[in-house]
């Protein structure tokens, strides 16, 4: 191990070749086989790793498609500004195309920071996650019922949390260009109220009630036809959990895909409360294979 590593830094222990002498050429070609974590560790083996590591042709086969409108979604920040998306589709083609795929893998805000997006290092699909400040929520104009209060556990430090209501609705869209694949969508719920106190992480369960009596309901539909609902009983207070509500499919990243969903429980013959509602997420779906479909984050 210590003659491979000694060898892959250019040290010579006798006449033989090591592998600072390979072609970066040759290296590049080895690169485009591993993942982009495990590039980056090939390339502190030698100056030539490093070189072939920085190449563009290597790191563009790890972006997706439609990287350029990705970049431009990521240096708009806020749809509306076409001089920067303008701006930013020209930065895609002069950057290095690892600087443009470290850009993409950061928390990138639009929809006036409502909503994030950032490139899974795993592959080449698009996480999101979408605020609670971005969806309609029947009620929330009401303090009776529903406020919105801080939390250091939430991207966005901020949550909307239900004291009490009958008509439980929270709906929310999203237009996006999706690279292709195969897709998963989460609604992220917390029963109880957490906080700190003292330093310590507790959790108030004084308007928790109703969620035992009948199932909460989901639902989402795509632009191009797709549909997928479920259901369940919300339990385990004190944890935030990710709720399934389906899956969907990308065939086209050049066109933006419109995804409706919803969390519903509108039986009126008992009231329900003590929900925080912390976001929509969105994951490929290879990220959640190995996790249950209602997973604890």
């Amino acid at each position: 191990m210590g003659a491979v590593a000694s060898s892959a830094r250019g040290g010579r222990g006798g006449e033989g070749t090591v592998l600072g002498d390979l072609p970066e050429s040759c290296v590049a070609e080895v690169l485009l086989r591993l993942d982009p974590p495990e590039i980056c560790r090939m390339a502190r083996l030698s100056r030539t790793f490093r070189g072939a590591a920085s190449g563009d042709g290597v790191w563009e086969s790890k972006l997706p498609r439609n990287y350029a409108r990705l970049l431009a979604v990521a240096a708009a920040g806020d749809g509306g500004e076409r001089q920067a998306a303008a701006a930013a589709a020209l930065e895609a083609e002069s950057l290095p195309k690892k600087e443009v795929y470290a850009r993409l893998c950061r928390r990138n805000r639009f929809d006036g920071g409502k909503k994030e997006f950032w490139l899974d290092k795993g592959g080449r699909g698009v996480c999101m996650s979408i605020s609670s400040m971005a969806l309609s929520i029947t009620g929330i104009d009401d303090r009776r019922y529903w406020n919105f209060i801080p939390n250091d556990e939430s991207r966005f430090h901020t949550v909307a949390y239900l004291s009490q209501i009958w008509w439980f609705e929270v709906r929310g869209e999203v237009e996006f260009c999706f690279p292709e694949g195969t897709y998963s969508l989460f609604y992220r719920v917390h029963l109880g109220r957490p906080f700190k106190r003292l330093g310590r992480r507790v959790c108030s369960s004084e308007h928790i009630h109703g969620w035992d009596i009948k199932p909460v309901r989901f639902q989402m539909s795509t632009s191009d036809g797709q549909q997928a609902q479920s259901k369940c009983y919300l339990t385990d207070p004190g944890v935030w959990i990710n709720h399934h509500v389906g899956d969907f499919v990308v065939k086209d990243s050049s066109k933006p895909t419109n995804i409706r969903f919803a969390m519903i429980q509108i039986d009126c013959t008992h009231t329900k409360g003590g929900l925080c509602v912390d976001s929509v997420v969105v994951k490929p779906q290879y990220l959640t294979q190995k996790k249950s479909p209602r997973c604890y984050v």
